[in-house]
């Protein structure tokens, strides 16, 4: 009798654990506030790339108004410059892990999703899976380019410590720099924009789930 008390009552506890345990809904809701934690790496390299980028640009209006005629200050430029586009580098890398950390988290929900009953909800949270996916992809295709643009960089500020430097060499690697970047604006558009989608179908899925969000952050 005391055994059969003692099953009944294991039986019942492990009914009422799963029943009082996270609902899917709230384990999304968990995964993606992880993600933005994430993330915050990514966003801390924002503002000191753009400060590098302001003084790399500087420096290399200095450059072009100095001309060969002042050869020895185009190199020390050249290679102050140099120094700037490789600590761009180094924020690059660091944004990219961040974002690759995060895309780890993020495919955490699959399984999650899978669980959600209510049909209407579900649909919502894949709409959220596949723009968050898209972003992600938006992203690695932005610092693939923006690498190139590094690349390309690099040897510009290589090329101008040549005293036998052409005109024509340096308007072609000029062209190659400035299209790079082209590129990379127009996937940062994409990104940003994704990004705003994707904060605003998270809200729109927490509202539906009926979550308590006040504290809910952003990418």
């Amino acid at each position: 009798m005391t055994l059969r008390v003692f099953l009944v009552s294991c039986i019942l506890l492990t009914f009422l654990s799963g029943c009082l345990g996270p609902s899917p809904e709230e384990n999304i809701y968990t995964t993606l506030e992880k993600v933005v934690t994430l993330e915050e790496a990514f966003n801390d390299q924002q503002k000191p790339l753009q400060e590098l980028e302001k003084k790399e640009s500087d420096l290399y209006n200095q450059i072009m108004d100095l001309g060969m005629k002042e050869f020895d200050k185009v190199i020390s430029l050249s290679k102050e410059a140099l120094t700037l586009v490789e600590e761009r580098e180094t924020k690059i890398n660091k944004e990219y892990e961040s974002m690759m950390s995060s895309k780890e988290e993020f495919a955490k929900i699959d399984e999650e999703i899978e669980k959600i009953k209510d049909e209407s909800l579900a649909k919502q949270a894949s709409k959220l899976k596949t723009t968050m996916e898209n972003r992600y992809s938006t992203y690695e295709s932005l610092y693939d380019a923006y690498k190139s643009s590094i690349s390309l960089d690099k040897e510009l500020y290589t090329m101008l410590q040549k005293e036998d430097l052409t005109l024509d060499d340096l308007e072609s690697q000029i062209k190659k720099v400035n299209d790079s970047y082209k590129t990379v604006m127009e996937y940062n558009e994409i990104f940003n924009q994704t990004t705003e989608d994707f904060n605003e179908l998270k809200l729109e899925f927490y509202n539906q789930a009926e979550l308590n969000v006040e504290g809910s952050k952003s990418q």
